[in-house]
């Protein structure tokens, strides 16, 4: 599986291309606002799926394009079930200067803590890890981390977002995340790639 990040719109949200080894099938995580760099990658690949890590509105500016485009199906946790259609609820009304309200249809289809997925020929299994938003979720996928807006480089998530719960976040990062081995990449959906073992011992937020 290869893989590529494409950093789209204001607030500089890192997207996942993934492809299989023939490159002629993708996956698609948290395809953020701007998504014209992304869509040009795109090409004539045939993406098997959009997912989602959550519903804030830097994750989902490009969801409406790509899947109109590509006629591929949404991914997302129940627990945001209706973000997609409520600029209230996705964030993107409460900063109207960032790029204007963002709504779309609902996700074809809900994922939920471990379920696993059949993609690009790979497995990529559910981890619901709540704190930043309540539908925060991780893909694990082989020894690589999609963890959207929970892990950081040397930092977490926010909380002090309308569903965000500090217990909750810490509770996801020393429960779920830092069960797993400490050479898993961890690919967040902002900033540097890092790595379990690392940030279990140097993150100065756990």
């Amino acid at each position: 599986m290869n893989i590529e990040v494409v950093t789209l719109g204001p607030l500089q949200t890192n997207a996942y291309l993934l492809t299989n080894p023939e490159r002629t099938k993708a996956v698609v995580i948290d395809p953020g606002m701007n998504p014209q760099a992304l869509i040009r990658k795109l090409g004539d690949l045939e993406v098997e799926a959009i997912l989602l890590t959550h519903a804030h509105f830097d994750h989902i500016g490009g969801v409406d394009e790509i899947r109109k485009l590509k006629q591929c199906p949404v991914y997302l946790h129940d627990a945001e079930a209706d973000w997609l259609t409520n600029p209230n609820k996705n964030g993107s009304a409460r900063w109207p200067e960032i790029g204007g309200p963002i709504q779309t249809d609902p996700a074809e289809y809900a994922l939920d803590e471990g379920q696993t997925l059949e993609l690009l020929g790979s497995t990529f299994q559910v981890l619901h890890t709540p704190g930043h938003s309540p539908g925060s979720v991780s893909f694990l996928v082989g020894s690589h981390l999609f963890g959207g807006d929970v892990l950081f480089r040397l930092s977490v998530g926010r909380t002090d977002l309308p569903g965000g719960n500090w217990n909750d976040l810490m509770d996801s990062i020393h429960g779920k995340l830092f069960e797993l081995d400490d050479s898993i990449q961890v690919y967040p959906g902002h900033g540097p790639k890092t790595t379990i073992g690392y940030e279990r011992e140097n993150n100065p937020y756990l």
